[in-house]
């Protein structure tokens, strides 16, 4: 399993520099070559190389998908204290009626087999003498079956570290269920057993104490445990108000009732009590039918919703024609009524969005505005914080913007941008140290420039602009944009920082004095005016006092 972190990935490639990675077919992959991703802002992970990611039908990547191979293995691992060869250990990644690899999990080994379901996809059969269903946590079982079978199997697998541990459960009716490790479980001629399997024998099979006992101690015949056993049922399914158990209970005792001869009457008695409380309790079904009929007839979807779910937990099977018409005209009605308000709800929201599009579109015409009075001198920061309220603004206006609003928003785009390069200029960086300039250039490119840099500079090398993300001409991460800039967008940045942070000489300021600058003292020219000497040459007092003036 891939390392989500970067640091952790880096060791991983050292560790792993020889190997090639490959999409596993056990895991509905397409056996294609991987590559490792390594990100800083998400999650790292193996990708498909560039051109074939779109060709995997491979649909599920976490870290579950695998399970079916984690089982695998620690079956293999914990048969082996049976010391069984592996050759007679059979497994087989099953696909019926289509499902995805990895539902289930079919484990043979000598005349026992497991069924292991590791998602619904597959519906358990319980009646299949040669395969045991094991349930994973999210399969549902019906109260009926805990009570008929007396408990079912459970399978989870905890991640620990990059592996994935199994843990067998036993749930049974009005119990927790209680969870084992692996190597605390074993195969018996009952199947699959953990030690809460045991106690639940030992509980069933314990003889309660019976109204028509003699009193006296004598060891009970298989019979009289079965009958035990049966009536011990009896009373747990009327608990819970199963009619289909007890019905089917009620027929088992029937049929042992020629059989016991001492006791016929008593079990006699049991049967046609459980049989008045069976009619009784259909008495109880008809009236949540008509219940559940008046409830669609007055409209109420609140009573009739909670009376389909009383229906559906306690009336689903050997329903008459009238309860399947009743039923399913409330399911329907119910769909309906369902549809029909979440359409409701979309026309409210979209009234809601247009309402609050239009308030955005003038906010935006009154912060444009604001702009425009104060203009583009103001302060940095506040030029920010508008401009930051005005993006958010006109993207919730959306197309109620017109063209001249969205060439305003990018002049003024522009013009921030422009101040932070200002404001930017001016502050002076310190000189870093030596050392901690070597230390720096050894990171890569994308760790020497802060990230709010990273866009300020179009691309040489694929033209992004200023602005925008560098398009993702070498297939690194998804998308058409890289979440990472090209090296020499940031070197470009790189090097104008430096040429920022060297003071530049201070150039050397020439006075240039003329003649004509000063009056001459002896014909009293004026300054810009030539001496009145032939040819117009200055007098030696006016140069002297050239001289002194430019000294």
């Amino acid at each position: 399993m891939l390392p989500l972190e970067a640091i952790e990935l880096d060791a991983f490639r050292r560790h792993y520099d020889q190997d090639t990675f490959w999409c596993g077919l056990l895991l509905g992959g397409c056996g294609g070559q991987l590559t490792t991703k390594l990100y800083t802002d998400r999650v790292c992970h193996f990708a498909h190389h560039p051109g074939t990611d779109g060709l995997c039908g491979r649909r599920a990547r976490g870290v579950a998908s695998a399970d079916h191979l984690y089982v695998k293995a620690a079956t293999v691992a914990w048969l082996r204290t049976y010391e069984l060869p592996e050759n007679q250990i059979h497994f087989d990644f099953a696909q019926p009626d289509g499902a995805e690899i990895g539902s289930v999990l079919d484990i043979r080994f000598r005349a026992r087999g497991l069924r292991v379901h590791l998602d619904q996809a597959v519906k358990p059969v319980w009646d299949d003498d040669g395969r045991e269903p094991v349930l994973g946590v999210s399969v549902p079982v019906d109260r009926d079956t805990l009570i008929d079978r007396w408990y079912v199997h459970r399978i989870r697998l905890d991640s620990d570290g990059t592996h994935r541990t199994v843990r067998i459960g036993t749930e049974a009716f009005k119990r927790p269920t209680e969870w084992f490790a692996l190597d605390d479980c074993e195969m018996t001629e009952r199947g699959l057993s953990t030690p809460a399997v045991e106690q639940i024998i030992k509980s069933r099979s314990t003889r309660p104490s019976s109204p028509w006992s003699s009193g006296k101690t004598r060891k009970a015949s298989d019979a009289s445990v079965q009958v035990l056993g049966l009536l011990r049922r009896l009373a747990d399914a009327r608990k819970v108000e199963s009619v289909l158990v007890v019905s089917r209970i009620c027929q088992e005792i029937e049929a042992l009732i020629a059989v016991h001869g001492g006791t016929r009457g008593q079990l006699a008695a049991v049967v046609e009590d459980a049989r008045q409380w069976l009619e009784r309790q259909a008495g109880a079904r008809r009236k949540l039918f008509s219940l559940l009929e008046e409830a669609v007839a007055a409209q109420d979807a609140a009573a009739a919703r909670q009376l389909l779910v009383r229906v559906n937990a306690t009336a689903s099977h050997h329903r008459t024609g009238a309860e399947t018409a009743i039923a399913a005209a409330a399911t329907q009605w119910l769909d309906d009524a369902e549809r029909q308000q979440r359409a409701e709800a979309a026309v409210l929201q979209a009234e809601q969005e247009e309402l609050r599009a239009r308030e955005e579109a003038e906010h935006v015409q009154a912060l444009l505005a604001t702009l425009e009075r104060r203009g583009a001198d103001q302060p940095f920061e506040t030029l920010r914080r508008l401009m930051n309220e005005l993006e958010t603004a006109a993207t919730v206006a959306g197309d109620r913007l017109d063209a001249d609003q969205r060439q305003q928003i990018n002049v003024w785009r522009g013009r921030t941008e422009v101040a932070w390069f200002r404001g930017r200029s001016s502050r002076r960086a310190p000189v870093p140290t030596p050392r901690a300039q070597r230390a720096k250039e050894k990171l890569p490119l994308y760790e020497q420039v802060p990230r709010g840099v990273w866009f300020t500079q179009p691309c040489s090398r694929c033209g992004a602009k200023r602005g925008k993300g560098c398009l993702n001409d070498d297939g690194i991460g998804n998308g058409p944009r890289r979440q990472l800039p090209h090296d020499e967008r940031l070197r470009l940045i790189i090097n104008e920082r430096k040429a920022q942070a060297e003071p530049s000489p201070r150039p050397r300021i020439r006075s240039v004095w003329r003649v004509t600058d000063v009056a001459c003292p002896t014909c009293k020219a004026g300054p810009g005016v030539r001496c009145s000497s032939p040819g117009g040459h200055p007098h030696q007092p006016r140069i002297a006092q050239l001289r002194r003036r430019s000294r």
